[in-house]
């Protein structure tokens, strides 16, 4: 990414801004994260007083950020900005020169109607995510896909924190229910989308 003190770095949808933080604590860029989720964001801001750097987190819809910046960083919240391409597009008028790193979802192979029908019309096949960044002015600097592995991890720790919860509170009224809901989202990503749905990390420059 070419990071330096002297750069402006946003990244939207950040969550807790982990990404961002580790950026900022490395090269001392001026970074700011945006999210919708208050609890993430003061999460992010006890870290980064943690880490002793400077984090601007704003509380506002990704799309809704107008500001121009030297680099941005975009995991996993295309869907904010209106899909794929339209978070390209979105990007380049950020970042008019410069970098993005950008993570997106993509099919390994063509979708059952299940897998289509829990994740939308709109998630592109690999070579098509590559080929909206070129149509959309970018160059594909980087492109990395995530293993196995880490999507299971991912999945996983989605639902951790909520079964270990159930251990500790067997008797809750919730428990039950909870259960019930975490089985079927395990359940539907054995069966319908593990090794299917793809993710794929791709520094682009303009």
């Amino acid at each position: 990414m070419r990071l330096s003190s002297a750069t402006r770095i946003v990244d939207l949808g950040c969550g807790w801004g982990e990404l961002l933080s580790r950026a900022v604590a490395r090269t001392g860029a001026k970074g700011t994260g945006v999210d919708t989720d208050n609890l993430a964001l003061d999460r992010g801001k006890r870290e980064a007083q943690k880490r002793g750097i400077d984090v601007n987190f704003v509380c506002q819809s990704a799309a809704d950020w107008k500001d121009s910046q030297d680099r941005a960083i975009c995991i996993g919240s295309s869907h904010t900005l209106g899909g794929s391409r339209a978070m390209l597009q979105r990007l380049a008028e950020i970042v008019p020169k410069g970098r993005v790193l950008v993570g997106d979802t993509f099919w390994e192979r063509q979708p059952t109607d299940i897998a289509q029908e829990m994740h939308g019309d709109d998630i592109p096949m690999l070579i098509d995510l590559v080929t909206m960044c070129r149509e959309t002015g970018w160059e594909v600097l980087s492109l990395t896909t995530a293993d196995q592995r880490e999507w299971d991890n991912f999945e996983s720790s989605h639902r951790a924190g909520l079964r270990q919860w159930i251990i500790e509170n067997p008797d809750s009224p919730k428990a039950q229910e909870i259960r019930e809901q975490l089985d079927e989202r395990e359940r539907g990503y054995i069966m319908n989308y593990r090794g299917l749905l793809g993710f794929a990390y791709l520094i682009l420059g303009r």
